[in-house]
């Protein structure tokens, strides 16, 4: 349990220092990223997985609860070597993946400290934090959080069943693709932790301007994912 702590907090707090610094850099004021697009913001989360499954190697990175459920109804009996799927591994894994978001999302805010204080506008501030709709639809959003999840973790473990030598890059790909095509609708959260460990910061920091979290919203990026992920280990069992 000690290593899935040491290993899934670093790399999910990875994920989310590069993941939300990139959306910070696109759309806060007065940043050299600002306006820089959609498509910046895919490839710089692609990569920020890139990076947060290298670092967390040793416990199979899951980084997402999404992807742990996934591994779980897909009938493995490790979540990684030397890692066997119990409830208490289990519930050590979505810990780590919460705090490592959490801490990765509170770092990102001390790197740009000065742009936050600077934003006036409270969406854009939660907008680097946390997901949200562009039309607000619980229902549609679930669903499109479901699908883009079940692409996640059912093609994650389709990789274990071929051989390849792109290791991490694979899956960055992976999330550059699911941004792209099916990012649209609620900005892919497509990982529970992602979500909520960022809202969370944001709850707390003492940012000026920034308004509430949007904990209306913040049931549809969990429900979504971990639906998505579950269905993508049943499926994945077929092939």
């Amino acid at each position: 349990m000690a290593t899935i702590f040491l290993y899934e907090i670093a790399g999910t707090a990875m994920l989310t220092l590069l993941g939300g610094g990139v959306v910070a850099n696109v759309i806060l004021g007065k940043t050299k990223g600002n306006g820089g697009g959609w498509l910046l913001i895919n490839f710089g989360w692609g990569l920020a997985v890139f990076a947060g499954v290298w670092t967390a190697y040793k416990t199979g990175a899951h980084l997402n609860p999404a992807v742990t459920v996934g591994l779980l109804s897909s009938g493995a009996g490790e979540y990684a070597d030397g890692i066997p799927i119990t409830v208490a591994n289990t519930i050590a894994y979505f810990a780590a993946e919460i705090i490592g978001a959490f801490l990765g999302a509170v770092v990102c805010w001390l790197a740009y400290k000065t742009h936050y204080d600077a934003e006036t506008d409270p969406g854009t501030i939660l907008g680097t934090f946390s997901t949200g709709p562009e039309i607000r639809s619980y229902g549609w959003n679930v669903v499109t959080e479901i699908i883009g999840t079940f692409v996640l973790v059912f093609i994650i473990l389709m990789f274990g069943n071929t051989p390849n030598e792109l290791g991490p890059l694979a899956v960055a790909l992976l999330v550059v693709s699911i941004g792209a095509s099916l990012g649209g609708p609620t900005g892919y959260a497509i990982n529970p932790a992602r979500d909520l460990g960022p809202r969370l910061a944001h709850a707390i920091l003492p940012i000026p301007h920034k308004g509430g979290s949007d904990w209306a919203y913040s049931w549809v990026p969990i429900v979504g994912p971990l639906i998505g992920g579950i269905l993508a280990g049943v499926v994945s069992m077929a092939f």
